[in-house]
């Protein structure tokens, strides 16, 4: 066997600078080193703004998870602390979100916990079991463990997720009783409920719900008519939640509405948060880990998401697995402080982002802003009705609702089109666990039947060229006794029987081939299954009295190859190129 290859020159791959040391993993060391009066005022300004939004929406997530308002505070806190000291994103903003919300509400609401303390115990030993798991990933290095849950279905559980939250926040609208954890359910429950509406409480649902919309829409343009500024109308329609709750708040304490059944929030602790450990009981961790698994995928798989886009923006870089010790330690930071699984917000970082936020200190500040609120302004809140929080939410979620999604997958892949489809149909009648649980399957089911079945191409020259191009699709150059064959797939051992079938039983089509040449110009990997295969199509080509010959081979896979027999064993011959494999052939 002759073999000719290049000797392997190593260069390094052009990359932004990354932090080392210290900085590496405390990132606050890099760019503690560069704040200044400037970046402290864009934080300052970020934080009032974020700190306004989420005084409402974190009260409001609580109640989306069936825990007291004051969790949802908590859980602003913390988190946020945690994040700056940990998180690579300059603007993330770590808490409550509602999808989160959601999933701990199923998740321990299937539990059937005998009070309210035991609940609010199972979502500190959530937030624990969360926070191990993200920091047990950090440790290990998964972070491309993100990369495993395809985008479309994400969006599909989003959307599922979106329409299952507006549905069971109806019922705090309407001032009546319901339940469900799948979407059947709630809708079932309301219909069956429909003749206990409480009609002050859906007098202010309702109106709280077309004020946010009207302001979601109008608010913004009604302003830069009247002469604000762009930054100025923006941050005031963010603001549109508060001057809800201020309304709906003002009318219920002032003509008594609690009194003629109107839901109201009622006294709420104005304490900063103790420090409390969470109960580890084993029979109830056992019962948890699942569920603190896929909240951690899909709270990590989110953030993560958010935080690259924010980046992009700016020519800025985060890094996965930071961002698992960071959101770790995040939610070990809500379990020891009365809060609940958190994870990066869309929203709220978004609204950081567009006020200004530098850096992470931007989230410490949005921290001290949410506790000196809840020292401060909690008591102000006790007649603010249930059903106001509710129309926070469902406007809120009702933003992630995308039904596009299934029409551009519909044009562009079938298999995604299922994928999407599968996902909220299962989200919407079996529930979050199990939607994000069909959509993680069948992300990797897609993954591993689009690649065991590889694309391999017949390939010849182009006329005059040093150019091979597939024969179905290009008028080319072959030859009668020689076929070139090109594998468009890393081998590995989903695919490997077949190549070795397909390739074989093309190179055996013709009595007259002696020759196969296999272009390995997109493999970027072979696994030792692969090998095998490899080992085996060779020695039954020879049987066939056929030689077999490798082209284009990359560096890093040559490596490997030449740590096995399989080139010694070669019938054929390596080729540094195709175009000299065809013509010394």
């Amino acid at each position: 066997m002759t073999s000719t290859s290049e000797t392997p020159v190593h260069v390094p791959a052009a990359s932004p600078k990354r932090a080392h040391g210290p900085a590496k993993y405390l990132p606050i060391l890099a760019w503690g080193r560069e704040y200044n009066r400037g970046t402290f005022s864009a934080d300052f300004i970020a934080a009032i703004i974020v700190t306004i939004m989420l005084i409402p929406q974190s009260l409001a997530y609580a109640l989306l998870a069936g825990l007291p308002p004051q969790a949802g505070l908590y859980a602003s806190m913390a988190p946020l602390l945690a994040y700056a000291l940990f998180g690579t994103s300059r603007a993330l903003a770590v808490g409550p979100v509602a999808v989160v919300s959601l999933m701990t509400a199923a998740s321990i609401g299937a539990l059937s916990l005998d009070s309210p303390q035991a609940y609010w115990g199972a979502a500190l030993l959530l937030a624990l079991l969360s926070g191990l798991f993200l920091l047990g990933l950090s440790l290990l290095r998964l972070g491309f463990l993100a990369n495993f849950l395809s985008h479309p279905v994400i969006s599909g559980f989003i959307t599922a997720s979106g329409l299952l939250i507006a549905a069971s926040q109806l019922k705090h609208i309407l001032g009546i009783s319901a339940h469900g954890h799948t979407l059947v359910e709630v809708l079932h429950s309301l219909w069956q409920g429909l003749s206990d509406v409480n009609w002050t409480t859906a007098g202010l649902g309702f109106s709280a719900l077309a004020f946010l919309f009207w302001v979601r829409k109008h608010f913004k343009p009604l302003l830069k008519r009247l002469g604000l500024s762009e930054g100025v109308a923006a941050a005031v329609t963010r603001a549109g939640p508060v001057f809800a709750v201020f309304a709906t708040t003002l009318v219920t304490a002032l003509f008594s509405l609690e009194e003629q059944g109107v839901a109201i929030v009622g006294n709420v602790p104005n304490a900063l948060p103790g420090f409390s450990l969470p109960a580890w009981d084993m029979e109830l961790v056992q019962m948890l880990i699942g569920p603190a698994i896929l909240i951690s995928i899909i709270g990590f798989v989110e953030s993560v998401s958010v935080a690259q886009t924010l980046a992009a923006r700016k020519r800025q870089q985060i890094d996965p697995n930071q961002e698992l010790l960071a959101l770790g330690a995040a939610n070990v930071g809500a379990a020891f402080t009365g809060g609940y699984p958190v994870t990066g917000g869309f929203a709220r970082s978004i609204v950081n982002y567009d006020a200004g936020a530098a850096t992470p200190a931007a989230g410490l500040f949005t921290a001290a802003g949410i506790g000196l609120a809840t020292v401060f302004l909690v008591p102000l809140l006790y007649f603010l009705p249930k059903a106001t929080l509710a129309a926070t939410i469902i406007v809120a979620v009702l933003t992630l609702v995308d039904f596009s999604v299934l029409k551009r997958t519909w044009a562009y892949s079938k298999a995604d089109f299922a994928a999407v489809l599968i996902t909220i149909l299962l989200t919407l009648t079996r529930g979050v666990e199990e939607g994000v649980t069909a959509g993680l399957l069948v992300s990797i089911g897609l993954y591993l039947y689009r690649t065991s079945k590889p694309h391999i191409a017949v390939v010849g020259r182009v006329a005059g060229t040093e150019h091979f191009r597939n024969i179905l699709r290009h008028n080319v150059e072959t030859r009668e006794d020689l076929i070139s064959i090109r594998v468009d797939e890393s081998l590995y051992f989903a695919n490997a029987r077949y190549l070795e079938d397909a390739v074989y039983d093309l190179a055996t089509q013709s009595a007259a081939t002696k020759h196969v040449v296999l272009m390995c110009s997109a493999v970027n990997f072979i696994d030792a299954s692969a090998l095998e295969s490899l080992e085996a199509l060779n020695h039954r080509l020879h049987d066939a009295g056929i030689m077999l010959h490798l082209t284009e081979i990359k560096g890093p896979v040559m490596d490997r190859l030449q740590k096995t027999e399989l080139l010694d064993e070669l019938s054929g011959q390596v080729f540094l190129s195709h175009h000299q494999a065809i013509s010394s052939l």
